[in-house]
């Protein structure tokens, strides 16, 4: 397809698609959603150096090629020709049984975005809006809507808007919202460390205080702590966290360590010695050679969560055969056991 304006600086190509929606998605394993996912495109506008997309799409690469995508995936934003009506008709296409499900038994939840960021900016916003409506208006099922934006305020605004017989004061306590969940992404609560390796995304400070608005006006929330450095405090840095972020208005908090894959680890290094956090880029690249420190350095993290975070802790874990032991007694208290040795199709 052809290249049109840009999107966050980067260029923009538009490829034709048969899906939005993943009914099944892996997802559901990380307790995101009970099933489905959508996505309206499959390259970000942000620039994480940490993404793990890139690696993911890799064997995609020459199919985009042959569509006209040109770029390193992280240099350029990929996304999907009429996504809006793909969805509905996705949507409508499953019984009614499954778009409606009974009263009384647990909502299905579906989770965007597993590939690019649902309000990088205000385009991404309204076809964010509009594919919550077409998912809000045929089934009743909730959202959860994951963002490294500032922007969610304003999804919930014009989602609020588009909720008849319902005033904007209301929108709170009754209708849609009732059923959208809204949460910022951050590993640290220090701008210039996030800058370094999150290129593009609006500041840690401008996140909180959109989550805080959200949570002022009685809107749904949670927290995706991630991805989070070695460290030398943990406990300090997680009690921090549940103090901005505000985890007592929060239904749920996941956590997570930085999750290198590809040449991620290489560039996140790279990005951290660029701006000059050398000590912190030190002391990933001497865990990333340890298994031993690496795994301190999940359990430290992990436990301090635990005890700031409480029952609203879903910390994700991958596991082998070496430490699986040690993550499954606290599988009932806050982690999250993901891998091959949980899930035979991970």
């Amino acid at each position: 397809m052809n290249e049109r304006a840009s999107m966050n600086g980067k260029p923009v190509f538009t490829v034709p698609a048969k899906t939005v929606i993943n009914f099944k998605s892996a997802f559901k394993e990380k307790l995101l959603c009970t099933g489905p996912t959508f996505s309206a495109g499959s390259a970000c506008p942000y620039s994480c150096s940490f993404c793990y997309v890139p690696s993911q799409m890799n064997k995609q690469m020459p199919w985009l090629e042959a569509h006209g995508v040109a770029g390193k995936h992280e240099d350029i934003v990929i996304r999907r020709a009429n996504a809006v009506e793909i969805a509905i008709a996705q949507i409508l296409s499953r019984p009614e049984s499954e778009r409606f499900t009974k009263f009384g038994t647990p909502p299905t939840v579906v989770y965007s975005s597993p590939l690019t960021d649902v309000a990088a900016n205000m385009d991404l916003v309204k076809e964010t809006v509009d594919l919550c409506l077409a998912i809000l208006q045929n089934t009743n099922w909730d959202i959860r809507l994951l963002s490294k934006s500032n922007l969610l305020p304003k999804v919930a605004k014009m989602l609020s808007d588009a909720d008849d017989g319902c005033s904007t004061s209301d929108f709170a306590r009754h209708g849609y919202a009732a059923r959208v969940i809204y949460g910022v992404s951050t590993g640290t609560l220090d701008d210039r460390i996030a800058a370094a390796f999150e290129e593009g995304c609006p500041l840690v400070s401008k996140r909180i205080q959109s989550i805080r608005w959200l949570q002022d006006h009685g809107y749904r929330t949670f927290a995706m702590v991630c991805p989070s450095l070695p460290m030398n405090d943990y406990d300090h840095f997680a009690k921090t966290m549940r103090d901005e972020l505000q985890y007592d208005k929060m239904e749920h908090v996941w956590a997570e360590v930085i999750n290198l894959r590809g040449e991620s680890f290489t560039r996140t290094v790279a990005a951290l010695r660029g701006a000059g956090f050398g000590p912190w880029a030190d002391d990933l690249v001497r865990v990333s050679k340890d298994k031993d420190a690496w795994e301190e350095y999940a359990r430290a993290t992990f436990l301090a969560h635990r005890k700031w975070a409480g029952g609203r802790l879903r910390f994700l874990q991958y596991v082998d055969e070496n430490n699986i032991g040690w993550w499954s007694h606290y599988a009932d208290s806050g982690a999250v056991l993901l891998g091959k040795l949980v899930h035979n199709d991970a």
